[in-house]
């Protein structure tokens, strides 16, 4: 699309195209189902979201660094998450085709902000307080990192920026909310010009955050990382949120309906981890997290 093509084109003329490369609705006869994603989405051509998403990234790194919060690539937590993502990508291509053709990165910066995200394009950030506070597992983080994969997977942000009308070619993307975050002067983080979606705090809808919820939980037990440890993730959630919701449910809404609905679909996922650990599901050990109150999970 180019800088003077109205994003208002009919849907029925931009549905008509068929990319080369694409997300798909269905994948495979075992893990998860899921329904067919809206055609909303194609209002807003993949290149040009995946293009402001790495804009958007490198700024994010850019105020990172000068504030001393971007961790080395050397730290262990740097090396912990990207050991992690290196197991969930190789199976995010099913659910996509182009993720093959992403550019990966995973970061880490320091803040105290109990939040993750990975844009359109495949460019992850942990914050460190999510990892500090929720004393997370590798299992756990690899709930974290599954479910945020999944939603640029299925392309919600996608789906999102188009339902919100914020498009626009040629967007400068400057890191629109990280004065929150890090401490940033509010006028070096607001994006100079441009009507993009700010990627990192798009709000998705219950029915997204279901979807990357399972589709994450998918991917995740094909890595060989235990399923069951979402449910102790949101149970770790709820513990800490009584008083002061972190910044992650502003966009994550949790509850015991979400536990619930990870319980439906554990018997779709935990075949799959125990394939990729070579063991039959019935011999399996409960899982176990490292917080008193949480019961062991079968």
């Amino acid at each position: 699309m180019n800088r003077h093509t109205p994003l208002t084109l009919t849907l029925a003329a931009l549905v008509s195209i068929s990319p080369l490369v694409m997300a798909k609705d269905e994948v495979s006869s075992d893990g998860v189902k899921v329904d067919k994603m809206s055609p909303l989405r194609n209002l807003v051509p993949e290149e040009q979201l995946e293009a402001a998403a790495s804009e958007q990234y490198v700024g994010i790194k850019q105020q990172a660094n000068q504030h001393k919060a971007l961790a080395a690539d050397d730290h262990p937590e740097v090396q912990r998450l990207r050991a992690i993502a290196r197991k969930l990508i190789p199976h995010a291509v099913r659910w996509n085709d182009r993720a093959s053709k992403w550019q990966w990165e995973v970061n880490l910066i320091g803040s105290k902000e109990i939040n993750a995200f990975c844009m359109p394009g495949g460019k992850i950030a942990f914050f460190s307080g999510i990892l500090s506070n929720l004393k997370l597992t590798d299992d756990e983080v690899a709930i974290v990192m599954g479910h945020e994969i999944a939603h640029a997977l299925r392309e919600h942000g996608r789906e999102r920026v188009a339902k919100s009308g914020l498009a626009s070619a040629g967007a400068k993307i400057a890191g629109i909310g990280l004065s929150a975050l890090l401490g940033v002067d509010p006028n070096l983080a607001t994006a100079a010009t441009g009507g993009i979606a700010n990627l990192t705090m798009l709000k998705f809808s219950r029915d997204d955050e279901t979807e990357a919820d399972l589709v994450g939980l998918d991917i995740v037990a094909r890595a060989g990382y235990d399923p069951r440890a979402g449910i102790a993730l949101w149970q770790k959630m709820g513990m800490i949120s009584k008083n002061a919701p972190p910044q992650w449910f502003s966009t994550h809404p949790a509850g015991k309906s979400r536990i619930a609905e990870m319980q439906k679909h554990m018997p779709s996922v935990v075949p799959l981890y125990a394939k990729a650990k070579g063991v039959q599901p019935t011999s399996l050990p409960p899982y176990e997290s490292n917080v008193k109150g949480i019961a062991p999970i079968r």
